[in-house]
């Protein structure tokens, strides 16, 4: 079983009855039922797996559940055996977006207390918006592909590796060369591979290109099937949307260009709203926002017309840039810009983190590729991205940290291959992969 940061959250909810019933939220395939099944099966004598996108399917048992009554007899018919009472069992009801009413029930099996239970689903950041949830009744987790640092210990590299890594970015020291040659290594290999624990099975334990690009194309499918799941007026918007991006992904600007989801000149983020809601709340995106004035907190100065959207998972991108041809990931003089791959790993790694993502752009001062609220000093953090050997090459970037520019912000960093800790002014130069401390 591959560690994952979200354990601990975990065994803290099982170790506390009294928390409301916690629902994991997240887009397919990234391990989302593994994770909860492993733990919580070890934690409790009697565990129980309804998966409710099955009875759907086929039965629709749980379609006719209209209280807990029916509820508990139900459960009792089909896992009588495997139940007890709440010390000592857990009902984990998998895809519960499948059936919304069990999502307003939960406050009330809560309050009854007869078991424990914990749900997770794949589109339930789109049902959530559109049911009425009951206060204090759940607290809902998002849960992403798995981050670098989680890479990492899939490729057994040990705790005190990172922590030296940690305090190199805190101390503002160079990593010693032979850590940053493997860091960089794992780094491409992360480029390729992705965050989908099934893809990481086959690149990282199995050693196979294919059967890890075939993971990646699947995934790629179920999304694009999400897409279908909206109603007949949005899913083929959302589709047209979705499949831009790989296109996108090649420009130098990469903000969407709603003019060519329908070729109607007039188009704007209004008119599409509710399909870009949907690819961020089914989190098969991960979505940016551009700031022209970037003042803490970024959220008051974004432009809502003016949005980037990246793959949730950076191997489906590397797949479908590359195939199976990953020697133009590997070879740092293969002429291939990685700059789209590298920020789409970046924002997978902030967005994990927990950060909103914006980016700045302006026509006087240019672009930086991400800015994000920096609530311990509230003040913004610009960050850029760089895949190539120009590490040292930008334009707004020293605009934005100036002590006597327009924009006080006080520090910004510049991650890139290089291995070195730099600072240029209030710029910060350093390694691609230490973006996992930020």
């Amino acid at each position: 079983m591959f560690k994952r940061k979200i354990e601990k959250r975990l065994i803290d909810y099982y170790n506390n009855q009294d928390d409301n019933i916690l629902i994991i939220d997240g887009a397919r395939q990234i391990g989302k039922s593994f994770i909860i099944r492993e733990t919580a099966s070890k934690c409790f004598d009697n565990y129980v797996e309804i998966d409710l996108k099955s009875d759907y399917e086929n039965k629709k048992q749980f379609g006719n559940v209209t209280s807990t009554k029916d509820f508990y007899l139900l459960i009792s018919s089909l896992y009588g055996n495997d139940i007890n009472n709440i010390d000592d069992t857990i009902i984990f009801l998998d895809e519960i977006q499948y059936y919304p009413h069990l999502i307003t029930m939960l406050k009330d099996l809560k309050k009854e207390n007869r078991y424990r239970y914990i749900a997770s689903g794949s589109l339930l950041g789109v049902t959530l918006k559109h049911i009425f949830i009951p206060m204090g009744s759940i607290d809902e987790v998002k849960m992403y592909p798995m981050d670098f640092e989680e890479f990492l210990w899939a490729n057994n590299v040990g705790n005190e590796v990172i922590d030296y890594l940690k305090d190199c970015f805190i101390n503002r020291e160079v990593v010693s060369e032979p850590v940053h040659v493997k860091m960089l290594e794992l780094f491409k290999d992360y480029l390729i591979c992705g965050g989908l624990p099934d893809a990481i099975i086959e690149y990282v334990l199995n050693k196979n290109v294919a059967r890890t690009r075939n993971v990646h194309k699947q995934t790629y499918t179920y999304y694009r099937d999400d897409c279908a799941k909206y109603d007949e007026e949005h899913k083929l918007k959302i589709s047209k949307i979705y499949d831009m991006l790989i296109s996108n992904m090649a420009n130098k600007v990469k903000r969407i260009q709603f003019k060519k989801i329908e070729n109607k000149d007039d188009s704007n983020l209004g008119k599409y709203e509710e399909e870009f809601d949907y690819l961020v709340a089914a989190g098969v995106v991960n979505s940016t926002r551009a700031v022209s004035n970037p003042v803490f907190p970024l959220s008051e100065s974004s432009s809502k017309n003016l949005i980037k959207l990246y793959y949730n998972d950076v191997g489906l991108l590397t797949n479908l840039l590359y195939r199976n041809n990953i020697s133009a990931v590997l070879n740092t003089d293969s002429g291939v810009n990685l700059g789209s791959v590298y920020e789409t790993a970046c924002a997978m790694e902030l967005i994990a983190h927990g950060h909103d993502l914006f980016y700045f752009d302006s026509k006087k001062v240019g672009e930086v590729d991400f800015l994000v609220n920096n609530f311990d000093s509230l003040n913004v953090l610009p960050i850029e991205i760089k895949s190539g050997k120009d590490q040292d090459n930008f334009r707004a970037l020293p605009k934005l940290v100036a002590e006597d520019g327009n924009y006080k912000m006080k520090c910004g960093y510049v991650f890139g291959n290089k291995n070195c800790f730099e600072q240029k002014n209030n710029m910060i130069i350093l390694p691609i992969y230490l973006i996992m401390f930020i």
